[in-house]
C-alpha cells in the first residue's frame, strides 16, 4: 500500500479485549511500508503483552510516562513529534471520556495532548455503552478538535450481546489510515532530488565532507513516491535505505552528482537540491597517504561546481527547488541565495539544528512570499514542502 510507505504511525492501546487484534494490525501496518511504535496503557497490557508488540513493530513499546530511561530525553515529546498519524485502537469508553476532557496522566493521554499529527481513534466497547448520551457526548467534542473516528463495527460482542461497539478489523483500520494520506497529487510527474553531503579526497584515506545525513532528501523522495511520482534521488554516501520506488544514484564528489544530474535532469519536471554539497576540493589528490611530517600542512582548494545554478542555467529548466542551511540571518540569506540563483522556491533552515536530525522548522521563500513550516518530523515536513512545489508546478 504505497499511501503508507516511509509513514510512521504512532499505535496506541487500551484496554480491552480487542486490543488482541493489534498484534495483526501493526503486522499490516509494517507490510505496507510504514513504521510502527507502540504506546500502551496499563489496562492493555492485560490482553496483549509489550514483548509481542515489541516483536512485530521491532521498536520499543511506551508504557510508563515516567520512564526514568525515556524521560531523560523527554521521550514522550519526542515520540508525539515523531509520528505520522496517532491511531488508538481498541479505543474504548474510560480512555475517550478521559482525551475528551484532555486528560493526560498516562503516556497515551500524554502524547494525544503533545502531538500536532492527526489522531483517529478506533472506538471498541459494549453496544450499551456506544449508545449512551455520555459517550456520544465525548465523541462529538473529539471531532469539533478534529478526531477521526473508525467505526465501530456492529455484531457479536465478547459479552454476548450484539450490536454496534465492536472495533473495525485490522484490514480496515489500514485502509482507514492510509485514506488519511490522499494519493496521487503528484502522478505523472518527475522529480529529480540530490541529497546527502559529497565527499573530496586528498589523499587515499582522508577527504572533506561535511555532516548532512541525507534524511531530509530521503524523506522527501519517499513522500514524493508516495504521491505518484517518478523518483530519481543522486545521493552521496548516507547510511540510509532507499525509499520504495524510488531510483538512486550514488555519487561521491560534486563533480560526479551534478554529471549524473544533467544526464538525468531532461526529463524532470522538479528539480529539488537538498544535497550538502562540498564547497571546495583539493586542487591536487595525492597518490599516497601524506605522512606526518610538519606541524602545518597546506591545502590549495579551487571551488566545486554549484550544481543548481548549472540547472538553472538549462534553457528547458524544471521548476527548482533548494536549500538554504544557515547558521545566522537565515531568511536574509535565503532571500539573497533565491535571487541570485534563479530559483522558484528555496526552503531556509539552521544549520545546525538540522544535520543528523529528525526534525526540522523551515521558512518557505518565493519571490513573492515567505511562509513558516513549523517545527515537525521531516517526513511530515517532506509532505507540507510537496505540496507548496505541486501549487508552484500548478502555475
Amino acid at each position: 500500500m504505497l499511501s503508507l510507505t516511509n509513514k510512521r504511525i504512532l499505535l496506541g492501546i487500551t484496554g480491552g479485549i480487542a486490543a488482541y487484534k493489534c498484534a495483526e494490525l501493526a503486522r499490516l501496518f509494517a507490510k505496507a511500508g510504514a513504521e510502527v511504535r507502540v504506546a500502551m496503557t496499563k489496562a492493555a497490557t492485560e490482553f496483549v503483552t509489550p514483548l509481542t508488540m515489541q516483536a512485530l513493530t521491532r521498536n520499543r513499546v511506551s508504557l510508563d510516562l515516567l520512564d526514568t530511561e525515556a524521560e531523560a530525553a523527554m521521550g514522550h515529546i519526542e515520540l508525539a513529534r515523531w509520528a505520522d498519524i496517532v491511531l488508538i485502537a481498541p479505543a474504548t469508553a474510560d480512555f475517550i471520556a478521559r482525551i475528551a476532557h484532555g486528560q493526560a496522566d498516562d503516556i497515551l493521554s500524554t502524547l494525544i495532548l503533545a502531538t500536532a499529527a492527526p489522531i483517529a481513534i478506533a472506538p471498541a466497547m459494549n453496544q450499551g455503552m456506544w449508545s449512551d448520551s455520555g459517550t456520544k457526548e465525548n465523541l462529538a467534542l473529539l471531532r469539533k478538535r478534529n478526531f477521526h473516528v473508525f467505526g465501530p463495527a456492529a455484531g457479536e460482542q465478547a459479552c454476548g450481546d450484539v450490536g454496534m461497539g465492536r472495533m473495525m478489523g485490522p484490514e480496515e483500520l489500514v485502509e482507514e489510515c492510509s485514506g488519511l494520506f490522499k494519493l496521487g497529487s503528484l502522478a505523472g510527474t518527475s522529480f529529480l532530488i540530490t541529497g546527502g553531503p559529497t565527499r573530496e579526497a586528498i589523499d587515499p584515506v582522508r577527504f572533506i565532507s561535511n555532516y548532512s545525513s541525507g534524511k531530509m532528501a530521503y524523506a522527501l523522495a519517499g513522500e514524493a513516491s508516495a504521491e505518484g511520482a517518478r523518483v530519481t534521488l543522486v545521493s552521496g554516501p548516507v547510511n540510509l535505505p532507499t525509499p520504495e520506488g524510488v531510483h538512486r544514484i550514488d555519487v561521491l564528489t560534486a563533480q560526479e552528482m551534478l554529471e549524473a544530474c544533467l544526464e538525468n535532469v531532461t526529463d524532470a519536471d522538479v528539480f529539488i537540491g537538498v544535497a550538502a554539497v562540498v564547497d571546495y576540493r583539493p586542487q591536487q589528490i595525492e597518490q599516497e597517504k601524506i605522512k606526518k611530517n610538519d606541524d602545518l600542512m597546506t591545502l590549495k582548494l579551487v571551488k566545486n561546481p554549484d550544481i543548481i545554478s548549472e540547472i538553472a542555467k538549462l534553457e528547458n529548466r524544471p521548476v527548482i527547488v533548494g536549500f538554504a542551511a544557515e547558521t545566522n540571518n537565515i531568511v536574509e540569506n535565503g532571500k539573497d541565495k533565491l535571487d541570485k540563483k534563479n530559483l522558484d522556491l528555496l526552503f531556509a533552515n539552521n544549520a545546525t539544528e538540522t544535520f543528523n536530525s529528525d526534525t526540522i522548522s523551515v521558512t518557505a521563500i518565493n519571490a513573492d512570499e515567505e511562509i513558516v513550516l513549523a517545527e515537525g518530523n521531516k517526513n511530515l515536513l517532506a509532505r507540507n514542502m510537496l505540496s507548496l512545489i505541486s501549487t508552484r508546478l500548478k502555475k
